[in-house]
């Protein structure tokens, strides 16, 4: 990045970004603490950041601390990625009324909207990009993905401490923002780096008129995301996939998962790439017209794989193999990606803790080995 993309900007002075972003009409979303943990919120004033927080997570655990400090992006991330800003939980899709001799169907698409999140991070950007790559990119574009897409301007953050859950390093995916971002920041202590990464970026990044980056203040960013790569303790070792996954379709991992397994679709829900989902029908009381929307599901409900009088995925042991194998597999030859980004949120909101990671290290054994490692 040309040295001109970017610019210091002292953390006191922060309110100075968010003025901008209202200048140029958008609503901006942040991360808010709320109910004991970190949510997506409409902000307006730094003070709505959760300034001097830090969050603790392990498997199956989640708890947020304050620090006494001032630092403003100490959380990593919480269960919510981007993907409700683009894929919405619900989404209304039709407006089907009755005519005489039959029904009319009438599109609703969003009202499109202007909206500037502030701190994605790395795997979040990761996660957005695949989601374009299936609503956006293939051979049927999804016009309410769309709309919500178009307006959407992401200010990322760069990771500069890690989660225990944390294994995006190697992924390739994180803990720095590569691409996907119109603005990207590095806090270092008292100070933000700010990056462009677009056309739309660099316009925001001239209006502020930052002083450049000392050269000192660029080494120690980098030092420091560097260092959050090094320290993360989980991993993911693709290099045998996809074909090593569907070998271990009989592995007995499977059965030993499925008993921890309780099918509650947390892992789906705060995965920033799932995009299973249903829809339903909600008619009005005259039964003159209904309402044709699309909700987030889940490949662990026993209803999702109920297809044509049959469940082609009637145990958990079926639903959990054919996610597991979805994301880290078929995925693979169906969009050219992984469906996993690092970010361990799976890991985390799982209420019995099961780890993405060990699972993966489990199947990969030969049978007999996992066998003897069970008993012991």
């Amino acid at each position: 990045m040309a040295p001109e993309a970017r610019g210091i900007l002292p953390s006191a002075d922060f309110q100075r970004l968010l003025d901008a972003l209202h200048i140029r009409g958008y609503r901006i979303a942040g991360p808010t603490v709320r109910d004991g943990a970190v949510v997506w919120e409409t902000i307006g004033q730094v003070s709505d950041l959760p300034i001097s927080w830090r969050d603790h997570q392990e498997p199956g655990r989640y708890r947020l601390e304050q620090t006494g400090s001032a630092e403003i992006f100490g959380i990593v991330h919480g269960p919510q990625s981007l993907k409700p800003f683009t894929f919405a939980p619900r989404e209304p899709l039709l407006q089907i009324k009755r005519t005489q001799g039959g029904f009319a169907a009438q599109p609703k698409l969003p009202q499109p909207e202007k909206v500037a999140v502030i701190g994605a991070r790395a795997c979040d950007l990761a996660g957005l990009a695949i989601q374009d790559r299936i609503f956006l990119n293939s051979s049927y574009q999804d016009p309410y993905y769309a709309v919500r897409r178009e307006g959407l301007f992401i200010i990322a953050v760069n990771c500069t401490r890690a989660l225990p859950t944390c294994f995006c390093a190697s992924m390739d995916t994180g803990p720095r923002a590569k691409h996907g971002f119109d603005l990207a920041l590095t806090e270092v202590d008292d100070r933000l780096v700010v990056e462009a990464g677009s056309e739309a970026g660099s316009d925001l990044l001239s209006a502020l008129s930052l002083p450049p980056v000392p050269h000192n203040v660029i080494d120690e960013a980098a030092a420091r995301v560097d260092a959050c790569a090094q320290s993360q303790v989980r991993r993911l070792d693709h290099s045998r996939l996809p074909q090593a996954l569907y070998d271990a379709h009989e592995h007995p991992r499977w059965d030993d998962v499925a008993a921890r397994c309780l099918a509650c679709t947390n892992c789906t829900m705060v995965c920033p790439t799932c995009f299973c989902h249903t829809v339903e029908e909600t008619p009005d009381l005259t039964g003159q017209r209904t309402e044709h929307a699309r909700l987030w599901d889940s490949c662990f409900t026993q209803e999702h794989g109920y297809i044509h009088g049959k469940n082609v995925r009637p145990t958990i042991k079926d639903r959990y193999r054919m996610w597991m194998t979805h994301k880290l597999a078929s995925w693979v030859d169906q969009f050219g990606t992984s469906g996993c980004v690092g970010c361990g949120r799976c890991i985390t909101w799982c209420p019995v803790g099961i780890d993405l990671t060990e699972e993966l290290s489990a199947l990969l054994m030969p049978c007999e080995q996992q066998s003897m490692t069970s008993r012991q």
